[in-house]
């Protein structure tokens, strides 16, 4: 074989045709040499190519990296100009005391009052401010008790025990009542409704208790008026005679005597603080025929 022929097998390229039967073995050489020249004509190219970019390559890299190490004291080096902080608004509330104060609720008139429910009275005397005792007030007093009861005990207005625990008539006060109506065969539990003509404690400027003004009273009128209505009881017993005279104000109250309020009978006696400082047991006695005439008029 000759060298063209081997140099082309190692290549894997092979004789490119098969010569004729006959034909001269010097043209099979130059056209071996001829295949040769061409192959390395295109290498030498392709070799070249590779060698510069490679090279560039390599300068790429070199670059790169002087950047790379360049840049973390360029950035060191570059002021950085300072981002200006949102001002925060002061951590108070002064800003409140501008505001305009909240508008007062709404009050009742005479006549939404009297469309009440039980819920809906008991909020509306919760946030009166019909009369100027709404200012001194440290609380007041709903009515309490059976609200289908036929027996309505009437006090006049909160004392300063009732005012802080907002019930009407408490402790001793109470069970002393529990027991006269319990003498009489009537259940305080069962069949008792008790409560004010007003629901706030009355003050003069020193913080003692005095008597309502008629402002006052006429202010806090439609209130229990609403709780007569839904109540509708059968007697009533005055508890104190102030309870006695502004159940029917103008009228000269009368111990002993059945007087009406509507379809109800009243029966004035005495309250139950009055019973508890009595040594003498005048009033006690008293209070018993007054209870007489109530349970005889009241029937059953």
């Amino acid at each position: 074989m000759s060298r063209s022929a081997v140099f082309l097998d190692e290549m894997g390229v092979g004789p490119l045709w098969r010569l004729r039967q006959g034909a001269a073995p010097e043209a099979v050489d130059v056209v071996a040499e001829a295949a040769v020249e061409a192959e390395v004509a295109v290498a030498e190219p392709v070799a070249e190519a590779v060698e510069a970019v490679e090279a560039v390559t390599e300068v790429t890299a070199e670059v790169v990296a002087q950047v790379q190490a360049e840049a973390p004291a360029a950035v060191a080096a570059t002021p950085v100009p300072a981002m200006p902080v949102p001002a925060t608004a002061p951590d108070d509330t002064a800003w409140f005391d501008d505001a305009p104060p909240p508008p007062p609720a709404r009050q009742l008139s005479d006549a939404d009052i009297a469309a009440l429910d039980w819920e809906g009275l008991t909020s509306a005397v919760a946030k009166c401010a019909r009369c100027d005792l709404c200012k001194t007030r440290k609380g007041v007093v709903m009515g309490r008790g059976d609200r289908q009861g036929a027996w309505l005990m009437l006090a006049s207005s909160p004392s300063r025990l009732e005012e802080r625990e907002g019930r009407a008539l408490p402790g001793e006060q109470g069970k002393l009542l529990d027991n006269m109506l319990k003498a009489i065969d009537v259940d305080a539990g069962r069949d008792v409704y008790i409560t004010h003509l007003l629901k706030c404690r009355p003050l003069d400027e020193t913080g003692q208790e005095r008597l309502p003004t008629e402002a006052e009273s006429a202010a806090c009128r439609p209130y229990f008026d609403r709780e007569l209505a839904l109540l509708q009881p059968r007697t009533i017993v005055t508890l104190g005679s102030m309870a006695a005279a502004g159940i029917n104000p103008g009228e000269k109250p009368v111990r002993g005597k059945v007087r009406q309020l509507g379809s109800a009978s009243v029966v004035a006696t005495f309250h139950p603080e009055q019973l508890l400082q009595d040594e003498t047991g005048k009033a006690k006695a008293r209070a018993w025929a007054d209870l007489c005439l109530a349970k005889s008029t009241h029937g059953g």
